[in-house]
């Protein structure tokens, strides 16, 4: 994938489905050869930065590891540790990082800041997560699906729950270049941006696949290989909007009884951390202001047979590693 290095990745959006499909071919690959306990240190004695204004679990272990699997050293800037935005512009942080670094990881807010850093930098850029897009996520999505049903294109995903943001966004987006069969199943209100959606509906055009909008819940599983969903707020909202998603989205639950209703192939995944029991202190916070014991997901899903979010877990470091292995300059 000699023809993608030096290549940042932001979105998606970016990248034909050839250059994905390679992306995930490169972290299966990948991934067999950590198994194996096969040395791949390919960029030994490179450095990246990892710039993260909002906090994470798996994506910054994810880039660590990956990092030093490949050779690397990561440097991690935590939201107090650099002055971008604040003291310093985003354009001259990028191009003081761009002179010292190989690479740049950024987790935080809006899309426009990861693109100027891509603008500036002068080296790759990986976006981590912003507000809009989550592309690394659906790469370990991806690869999760086609490790256990062979093959990506036809699919059936129903993404249940708030579909304005980063992964409904970007599962919309991936379903489209992908061939897959993408459903958003929420309120009218909680729907994509449709200047988006036109958007995927072109690419759909081209790669065969399907873009549905649906309000039941019930009509929307049937038959579908993937329900998906994740946490109803999201990091950096306020608290007084949890009423409104509790109210709002309750009806959008992945129950047991929805994924009887979608079948026994149906298999269901969560980009993770997930509300479904009263294990957290956001949890029990909520279950004491409203009642209510889990949150998008029940328990006896996100444990039960059916689930297969830990192998998508799993997947974020393989499918990283390939991003960073496929975009650095030798």
């Amino acid at each position: 994938m000699e023809h993608m290095h030096g290549r940042s990745f932001l979105k998606l959006l970016d990248f034909s489905p050839a250059e994905i499909a390679g992306l995930l071919d490169l972290a299966a690959d990948l991934k067999a050869k950590k198994k194996a306990g096969v040395p791949h240190r390919l960029y030994e004695g490179k450095n990246i930065a990892l710039i993260f204004e909002k906090t994470s679990t798996r994506t910054r272990c994810a880039f660590e590891v990956a990092a030093a699997d490949l050779g690397m050293h990561a440097v991690y800037l935590d939201p107090k540790s650099s002055q971008m935005g604040k003291k310093e512009s985003i354009a001259d942080t990028a191009r003081v990082l761009g002179r010292m670094f190989d690479g740049i990881e950024y987790r935080g807010y809006g899309q426009e800041i990861v693109e100027t850093l891509a603008e500036f930098a002068g080296v790759p850029v990986w976006n981590g997560l912003t507000n809009e897009f989550h592309p690394t996520q659906i790469l370990a999505d991806f690869l999760t699906i086609r490790e256990h049903f062979g093959s990506l294109k036809g699919r059936k995903l129903v993404y249940l729950g708030d579909a304005r943001y980063n992964m409904g966004n970007s599962l919309m987006v991936g379903c489209a270049k992908m061939g897959l069969e993408f459903t958003a199943c929420a309120p009218a209100a909680y729907f994509p941006d449709p200047a988006l959606v036109n958007t995927c509906r072109l690419i759909a055009d081209y790669t065969g696949a399907s873009l549905r909008f649906e309000t039941d819940p019930v009509s929307a599983v049937k038959g579908a290989d993937v329900l998906y969903t994740d946490v109803w707020v999201s990091m950096g909202e306020p608290e007084e909007v949890w009423e409104e998603r509790i109210r709002d989205l309750s009806p959008y639950r992945v129950t047991k009884a929805l994924m009887d209703e979608a079948g026994s192939q149906c298999r269901f995944l969560h980009c993770l951390p997930s509300f479904h029991d009263l294990d957290t202190e956001i949890g029990n916070e909520i279950f004491e202001k409203y009642g209510i014991p889990c949150m998008e997901v029940t328990d006896e899903v996100f444990n039960g047979p059916q689930s297969i979010v830990f192998d998508e877990a799993e997947n974020r470091m393989h499918t990283i590693k390939a991003v960073m292995a496929a975009t650095l300059r030798p």
